[in-house]
Parts: C-alpha cells; structure tokens; sequence
C-alpha cells in the first residue's frame, strides 16, 4: 500500500454510477415488489452500503477508510429498460474515497442481479464510473 501517513486529513468525497439493463417485465417487478427474493430497491441499497464499507476488503491495496457517509440513489430507467444507482462517499482521511464509491456502485448492482437471475439471466451490467471526486492534493474533477 501507498503511505498516506504524512498526508493531511482533508475532507474528500466521490460519486460514482452504473446501470443494470434487464427485460420490461423484469423492471416491472422490481418496482412493484413482486420478485422471489423479496424488495429489490432495499435490499440493493443495503449492499451497496456494505460495498463503500468493505472495500479494502475486496480491493488488495485500498487503505480501509473512515467513512463519514454513504448516500445511494437508486433509480428507474425505462429506457434501458432497467435501474440506475449512483453513489456518493464522504469522509474526513489522508486519501480518496472512489474506490468505496466505484465498490458500492458495483455491490448494488450486483445485489440486483442476484435477486433477479431467476427471471432474467439476460440482464447486462454496466458502465460503472466515477461521476465527480472533491479534495485531495488533486482536488475535483468531474467526468464531461
């Protein structure tokens, strides 16, 4: 891992998103809650905190953070057809918060593959990426 040791404490926060693509009929039960395992939209929220929280864990040389927040959107796209999450991470550290975001973004959309293979094996996910990131010696950037 990089040393962050001498680095200042700097608020940073990252947005990142992805969408899941799935049949019409697939989208209609997700939002009318009529799928096997239960609330998708919750359930998928749930993860994707989890993912922010638990990505030193599954990404080898991330540095495990403190993080300050985790705020997750989630939404229909009847155009994919399908769902949209977007993530925002916060926290008060000496490096970035992307990754935690990057990782709850793939952990959501994942969680609604899951609890929706049953009826659609066909569903695509993808592109995940960083929207915006703010602080750091870096400072923001925003994707055009």
């Amino acid at each position: 891992m990089v040393d962050v040791g001498d680095k200042p404490v700097t608020a940073r926060s990252a947005t990142a998103e992805g969408e899941i693509g799935m049949e019409p009929a697939t989208l209609a039960a997700v939002l009318a809650g009529q799928t096997a395992k239960g609330n998708v939209l919750a359930v998928a929220r749930v993860a994707a905190i989890g993912g922010a929280k638990r990505t030193a864990d599954i990404v080898p040389l991330c540095h495990p953070l403190p993080l300050d927040a985790v705020e997750v959107q989630i939404e229909a796209d009847e155009g994919l057809p399908g769902l949209r999450i977007r993530v925002r991470t916060a926290a008060r550290t000496r490096t970035g918060v992307e990754m935690e975001a990057l990782c709850a973004v793939a952990a959501g959309l994942l969680t609604v593959y899951d609890m929706c293979k049953g009826v659609d094996r066909g569903m695509r996910i993808g592109p995940i990426q960083l929207v915006e990131k703010r602080g750091g010696a870096s400072g923001a950037w925003e994707r055009k």
